[in-house]
Order: structure tokens, then C-alpha cells, then sequence
């Protein structure tokens, strides 16, 4: 008996194997991230300020120990571009890497807070609609094209909000403050992408602890002397700042950002099920309504990647048979 093996079939199936670590990458950066509330929970006694602090002083710390240590090719490698580059690219760099820092410095403040002392459903919900809020942002601020399809998203987006808005107005407007300021971080960085995303963020978080230093001694409370706050500032620090980044620049190798896009859905949705679940918050039938239509409006803007494969598929099967 003769068997016959499909070389197209054969080289699709090695792809397909050789990008499943780079799904799963993304896939396990986001289902970490999902669970951020648990470790933020347990310290809400502390003051979102204080958290701030720790979190930024700890992290500047770890990845400057990381990239001293680990990284050295990698740091002579990204001067040795930075240097040769035209003094209004070098500006450009800088101005963008330091305005960067201080959105996420400020979305990290906020997010803390909303987690903390408003609720986790906002902070879930931030999420939810933060991929859409990037894109109309990216719209207006770097001219990328927008489709009807997305457009009609980003208008069932907007109902939802209006919705949410009608009894639950706080919920609604710290959700589009989380959102809006990460997604104004992310819009920034696109056009900061010259230089590894590691070391800018290593950066960034320099930048905010030499800024915010002077403010430590006169806005923070008594130094934490409970072991509760380090463990999980630990947590917060390397499961679900530094492990996932590490995790989303490697998936960015092998896969694109409209994948990425899509599983960045599943922080928000573990988020918005332990805030059910778990933390056994009230959701009215209004919310889970506006809800609802978050998701619509996510299905409807993803539209073209998540159909757009199983025609892809189609034709690829199609192409084989007939070999």
C-alpha cells in the first residue's frame, strides 16, 4: 500500500504546531491578568496611593535587576540604535516613552482604586471596552482606518455606556477613565516601537519612581508591617506585571495584534465572573443587559478576524484536496 503525504498539508499543520506556543503565550498572559482582583482585594484596606507606590518602586527594582543581569546584549544592542538615530527621532523617543510612563502610571493609580473601593465589575468592564476605546483613539490621533463594521461597534458601545450610565453612573465613568487612559498608553507606545518594549517599560516605571519619590514620605501611610501587603505586593509585582509582559512580547513575535486583541478579552470576562462569583457583587438586569451588548459590539468589531479564518481554512482544505 502507497501512502501519500500532502506537503501543503504537512507544512500547514508544522505552522499551525510551531504557533500554538506563541497562542498559548498571549493566552496565559491574559488568563493571569484576569485574576489581578484577588491579589488586590486582600490589601484594599491600604490606601490606593500607598499600593501605587510599592508597586512602582518594586517593579523598577525587579526589572532593572532582570535586565542588568539577564538582558546586557540587549540594553548594548538598543543604545547602539538609539544612538545612530536623527536627534528628532532620539526627541521623539523620549518624549513618548516619558509621557507613556505617566499614563500607565496614572491607569495603574486609578485601576487600584476602581478594584478597591468602587467595584471589580468596573474595573472588568474597562477592559472590556478599552481594545474599542484604543481604536477610535487611534482613529483620531494616528488616522487608522476604521471600517462600517467597527464604526457600528463603537456606536453599540456607546449605547451600552448610556445604558449603564442610567443607575450606575460611577460604575460607568471610572470604567471609561481606566479605559481611556490604557488605551491612550497603548496609542502613544505604537509609535514608540523602535526600541524593546521591556526596556522602555523598565524606563517608564524609572522615570514615575524618581517622580513620585518626593511625594513618599509626605502622602504615604505608616510603612506595611503585615506580611498580607508583601506577599501579595510579590504577587502583583511578578504574577501580574512583569510574568504576563513577558509573556505578551513573546506571543507578539508569533502572532499579530488582532489575535492578541481578541484573547485580551479574557482578562475582563475571568474578571467580570469573580466579581459574580466570588466577591458576590449585585448585577441588575440593566447591567447585564448593557453587558450583553459589549459583547455584541466586540463580535461585531473583531468581525473580520474571527470569521475571517474559517474561510481562510476553507480555501486552504479546498486548495488540498484537489492536489
Amino acid at each position: 500500500m502507497i501512502h501519500y503525504r500532502n506537503p501543503y498539508l504537512c507544512g500547514e499543520f508544522y505552522f499551525s504546531m510551531k504557533k500554538y506556543k506563541y497562542y498559548f503565550a498571549a493566552f496565559l498572559a491574559f488568563f493571569i491578568w484576569g485574576f489581578f482582583s484577588l491579589a488586590l482585594k486582600p490589601i484594599s484596606s491600604y490606601p490606593s496611593l500607598d499600593i501605587l507606590f510599592y508597586r512602582v518602586f518594586f517593579s523598577v527594582l525587579t526589572m532593572t535587576v532582570i535586565n542588568l543581569v539577564f538582558r546586557k546584549k540587549n540594553i548594548r544592542k538598543n543604545w547602539n540604535d538609539f544612538s545612530v538615530m536623527p536627534l528628532k527621532k532620539k526627541r521623539s523617543i523620549v518624549i513618548l516613552t516619558l509621557l507613556g510612563g505617566m499614563i500607565l502610571a496614572s491607569n495603574w493609580f486609578i485601576f487600584i482604586y476602581v478594584v478597591n473601593h468602587v467595584s471589580v465589575k468596573a474595573g472588568s468592564l474597562a477592559y472590556l471596552i478599552c481594545p474599542i476605546l484604543t481604536t477610535v483613539f487611534a482613529f483620531f490621533l494616528l488616522h487608522e482606518k476604521l471600517s462600517k463594521w467597527q464604526w457600528s461597534a463603537v456606536f453599540i458601545s456607546v449605547i451600552s455606556c448610556i445604558s449603564l450610565s442610567l443607575n450606575h453612573f460611577q460604575d460607568i465613568f471610572y470604567s471609561l477613565v481606566v479605559a481611556a487612559t490604557y488605551a491612550l498608553y497603548l496609542v502613544s507606545q505604537r509609535k514608540n516601537s523602535e526600541l524593546d518594549k521591556f526596556l522602555l517599560l523598565n524606563i517608564q516605571l524609572l522615570f514615575i519612581a524618581l517622580l513620585i519619590l518626593p511625594f513618599y514620605p509626605k502622602y504615604s501611610g505608616a510603612i506595611p508591617t503585615e506580611p498580607l501587603f508583601y506577599m501579595c505586593l510579590f504577587c502583583i509585582v511578578v504574577f501580574f506585571t512583569i510574568v504576563p509582559l513577558f509573556l505578551n512580547l513573546y506571543a507578539l513575535k508569533g502572532i499579530n495584534s488582532s489575535t492578541v486583541g481578541i484573547l485580551m478579552y479574557i482578562n475582563p470576562i475571568i474578571n467580570f465572573t469573580l466579581a459574580i462569583f466570588y466577591f458576590k457583587e449585585q448585577v441588575t438586569l440593566l447591567q447585564m443587559f448593557s453587558y450583553s451588548l459589549i459583547l455584541i459590539s466586540i463580535i461585531v468589531f473583531n468581525k473580520n478576524v474571527i470569521f475571517g479564518k474559517k474561510h481562510k481554512f476553507k480555501v486552504t482544505a479546498e486548495g488540498s484536496k484537489s492536489i
